[in-house]
């Protein structure tokens, strides 16, 4: 069995998903990270990010996770703890980020850019309730919502999205084979796809508004959807 945990990188969910991976106690947990950035969360580390559209949007999201209370990765932090109290195997499912990053930057048009470079500016003055906004409209029409940011940024979905989103339906397709039940903690804006590459796989999803929704206890739990 794979359960996904739908997640988003600014929010205050490390209870929630604690009580997630205890509840179910798997072999695995996943985590889409890649070893550097990994450790780079484990140590608390600042990541040298120089000047440009990419770390202005970084920027950006430290600055709304500090909104939140939270730091940016405090929710897989949370996870790897989770899978250390419980004995489970942590593996690290992404790409290399400072590769697929570069690689986005280096085949976007010359427009690409320039919506990316003046998101990125918007995004220094959004707050906390813009966030919100946008989220509900994720919400309401999911499929719409990526459709538009491919219509705008069709180089950043088909790399950032749907290229990993086949490289970490692969991992986890191999892990569940060969070690047993896995919990993946991916950000909510990839589960659709994996969902679409696991087909045929029995999947459990527990998604990012049920997340921020449960209980704050220890044994919090949610309610999940199944695909079969």
């Amino acid at each position: 069995m794979i359960t996904l945990l739908g997640v988003g990188h600014v929010f205050d969910l490390s209870r929630a998903i604690r009580a997630e991976i205890l509840a179910r106690r798997p072999k695995v947990v996943a985590l889409e990270l890649d070893p550097i950035r990994y450790h780079a969360l484990v140590r608390r580390t600042p990541r040298a990010r120089g000047v440009s559209a990419l770390s202005l949007l970084a920027h950006f999201q430290i600055r709304i996770a500090r909104q939140y209370g939270v730091e940016v990765g405090d929710e897989m932090i949370a996870a790897a703890r989770a899978a250390q109290e419980i004995g489970s195997e942590i593996a690290l499912i992404d790409q290399d980020s400072q590769a697929v990053l570069g690689r986005v930057w280096r085949e976007m048009s010359l427009r690409e850019r320039v919506r990316l470079v003046v998101a990125a500016i918007g995004g220094l003055f959004t707050r906390k309730e813009k966030v919100e906004a946008e989220l509900e409209r994720f919400y309401r029409n999911e499929p719409g919502f990526l459709q538009e940011f491919a219509r705008e940024l069709p180089t950043a979905k088909r790399i950032l999205i749907d290229e990993r989103d086949a490289v970490m339906a692969r991992a986890l397709q191999e892990l569940a084979a060969s070690k047993g039940d896995v919990v993946g903690v991916v950000g909510e804006g990839h589960v659709d796809g994996l969902i679409r590459h696991l087909e045929g796989v029995p999947i459990q999803v527990v998604h990012l508004q049920e997340l921020r929704s449960a209980p704050p206890g220890p044994n919090a739990s949610v309610n999940v959807s199944v695909q079969l």
